[in-house]
């Protein structure tokens, strides 16, 4: 007879699986690049953040004074404060048209010529944005100058009198505008011509193939495909305006004449390296910083909701 053997009894639970460290080699990789934001960017914060509730002329001899959050009451009522930020406002509304509406109508509109022509056109639009603020803002400045600059002279032949127009509270902002506009007007043309060339153009062969027109297939399929682009091209220009336009008023204007071109950041700038009032100036700037943060969350969940992608 065989005697019956019976089978080994199943281990009780599952197998234990082995757990594996993670890889180091990848965080010390990251690891200057994060030691290095931290000192130059996150530490200057928390330190602005302290100092904005102090009273200090940036002197190492000069001892700290605490004054609370006196330094953000004069935020919200110093009328130089309301001046530059009005002024802001003018900035990023001129940069959404300079670097949004103005570049769609340029990209749309070159879809209708020839591929070389095509080039040139957009070539000739972007390289503004290659030339050094400085620069371009020296070059304007020699033609609007009285008496001899270039469009001063044509102008004054056609029968205008532009005066100094870096120096005439009504027209300076405007000068600075144009300029702006004209540098920014590149870049957002780079930014826009990238984003169409990502669409595949079967969608407007198809819409073409149905009956559509030229019109319908931009604003139902261009333009919603564009939204990602345009949503970024929004932010940016309502982020870096007013600092796109920082070296123009510094060469151009000093934010004057009577403070009718200043802006937050310029006015920074003066509040902490001209009058030395470190604390109200670091008060500002935590305050602009929070307002712009938000404008920045604001423009991440609206991305989220009007997003169309290509699939």
């Amino acid at each position: 007879m065989f005697t019956q053997v019976a089978a080994p009894e199943a281990a009780v639970g599952e197998p234990r699986k082995a757990h594996r460290r993670p890889p180091l080699a990848p965080y010390l990789y990251l690891l200057p690049a994060v030691a290095l934001i931290g000192l130059w960017i996150y530490r200057p914060m928390v330190e602005g953040f302290g100092l904005s509730f102090y009273d200090w002329n940036l002197l190492p001899t000069s001892p700290k004074e605490w004054v609370g959050l006196e330094n953000y009451a004069d935020v919200v009522t110093n009328p130089e404060m309301i001046a530059a930020m009005r002024n802001t406002l003018v900035y990023i509304a001129a940069g959404f048209v300079a670097a949004v509406i103005l570049p769609t109508i340029a990209v749309l509109l070159s879809r209708k010529v020839g591929t070389r022509s095509k080039s040139v056109y957009q070539g000739l639009i972007f390289v503004s944005f290659l030339i050094p603020p400085i620069a371009a803002g020296a070059v304007w400045r020699w033609m609007f100058a009285e008496d001899s600059g270039l469009l001063w002279t044509a102008a004054n032949n056609a029968g205008l009198d532009l005066g100094n127009i870096f120096r005439d509270p009504s027209t300076a902002i405007w000068a600075i505008i144009a300029i702006m506009v004209w540098q920014m007007l590149g870049f957002g043309v780079l930014v826009v011509a990238a984003g169409v060339a990502g669409i595949n153009p079967d969608y407007a062969d198809a819409a073409a193939t149905d009956g559509a027109g030229s019109w319908r297939t931009t604003m139902r399929i261009t333009v919603p495909l564009l939204s990602p682009t345009l949503l970024f091209l929004g932010l940016m220009a309502i982020l870096l305006s007013a600092q796109w336009s920082f070296p123009l008023i510094d060469l151009l204007t000093q934010g004057g004449p009577i403070n009718s071109t200043t802006n937050i950041y310029y006015l920074l700038y003066q509040l902490g390296f001209q009058s030395f009032d470190a604390g109200l100036a670091a008060a500002a700037g935590v305050v602009f910083f929070l307002l712009f943060g938000l404008v920045a969350v604001g423009f991440v969940l609206l991305s989220e909701k009007l997003n169309f992608h290509d699939n």
